[in-house]
């Protein structure tokens, strides 16, 4: 697909999406530049937050579907690479916050809702905002979206509790996100990660070599599609949970549902979610590079592989520790990546394993829903009044 003219890709409804997965390692570089541009911005919202509590402020990741799921990526990463004595990071859904605030909020904790947009037009994202607003004493909103013109930066343009950091060529036009996902993963981290910005950019040089490496490999993954299957699973631990449910998403949403998909942890899959696999099913697991977390990860592959009861699978893992002997996508001859820049790479693995697959069931990948079930901005949501 990457070495698809523009004409060629056209005609397979796929020419915005694997342009949009393509140049996403251009894009993390960016996305660190627009970091480093708005620095004094982000200290200074982040003092004025830290002020409204004497103890830890509550940071809430949240966001909607592929939106939620950049929390879910990034949390468990910044629970110890973050200030953990200043910040505690839970990833909440907007769609929890919005239907049941009373379960998901404290009115008297201190809080950062972290808004996470690709277009800032959702309804769920702007409930949440308002909801928080009525029902949080003391709260501060920091957005980080990729449409300048969405209603969630437009419309905090002028409040001074509010921080809008924007990465515009992350603005997906295909259906699915793809690179909003990665730089607002990215984003995130680098703004709480309490590494250096030379360490940083380091890490995100090295992602990026990494997910051009993706580009050049794309027969591997094809490789990987080659048999009769219906069913795919993603398995993580750690970031890498977060990272396995947008994994399934993508498999979900450009092939319309006609493959079967799901995702757990390593260690959760035994219990009962591992019935879903069957001899047409493809098992990926992401490997984590936390050497204790590893042998989890690897202990699944081994096992899943080893009772053959599943068509494939598949390791997606970096040549940092003891490797899966199976079938794998594997990194060579790059630095060790903690697991927030790690899942940059990985998840253009697997998005290249769902762009290949909405071609190999006969979908269009740009436009997968074609009688409109679901959209790229979701319609139908009835956000009714809320009162603290």
């Amino acid at each position: 697909m990457f070495e698809k003219s523009v004409e060629e890709l056209k005609a397979l409804g796929a020419d915005i999406t694997t342009a949009e997965i393509k140049q996403q390692p251009e894009l993390w570089e960016d996305t660190f530049q627009i970091y480093a541009d708005n620095k004094d911005a982000i200290e200074a919202f982040l003092a004025a937050a830290n002020g409204m509590a004497e103890g830890r402020t509550s940071v809430i990741f949240t966001g909607a579907g592929t939106s939620d799921y950049v929390g879910d990526t990034v949390a468990p990463y910044l629970r110890h690479a973050g200030d953990t004595a200043t910040y505690d990071f839970k990833p909440i859904a907007t769609t929890d916050i919005v239907s049941a605030p009373r379960d998901f909020l404290c009115p008297d904790e201190p809080t950062i809702l972290v808004s996470f947009a690709r277009s800032g037009n959702s309804p769920e994202s702007l409930a949440a905002v308002e909801v928080a607003k009525k029902f949080v004493k003391n709260i501060k909103f920091l957005n980080i979206t990729c449409a300048p013109e969405g209603r969630l930066a437009v419309e905090s343009a002028d409040d001074p509790d509010a921080l809008t950091l924007l990465i515009p060529r992350a603005n997906d036009k295909g259906f699915a996100m793809t690179g909003s996902y990665s730089c607002m993963s990215l984003l995130t981290t680098l703004i709480f990660d309490t590494a250096s910005d030379e360490q940083k950019l380091a890490w995100v040089r090295e992602a990026a070599k990494m997910g051009r490496e993706v580009v050049e490999r794309e027969d591997e993954v094809a490789a990987f599609l080659a048999g009769d299957f219906n069913r795919v699973t993603y398995l993580g631990s750690g970031s890498f949970v977060g990272l396995a449910q947008e994994a399934q998403l993508k498999i979900l949403e450009l092939a319309h549902g006609l493959v079967a998909t799901s995702w757990d942890s390593c260690m959760g899959y035994r219990h009962g979610p591992k019935s879903f696999v069957d001899d047409k099913t493809l098992v990926f697991v992401f490997v984590n590079n936390d050497e204790y977390t590893r042998q989890y990860d690897l202990d699944i592959l081994n096992e899943i592989g080893g009772d053959k009861i599943a068509q494939k699978t598949i390791a997606v893992q970096q040549d940092a520790g003891e490797l899966f002997s199976g079938e794998a996508f594997t990194f060579y001859g790059s630095e060790a990546l903690p697991e927030a820049y790690l899942a940059l790479p990985f998840v253009m693995v697997a998005q290249a394993v769902s762009l290949l697959n909405s071609v190999r069931v006969g979908n269009t990948p740009d436009t997968p829903s074609p009688t409109g079930t679901v959209n790229r901005v979701v319609k139908g949501v009835t956000i009714h009044p809320f009162s603290a």
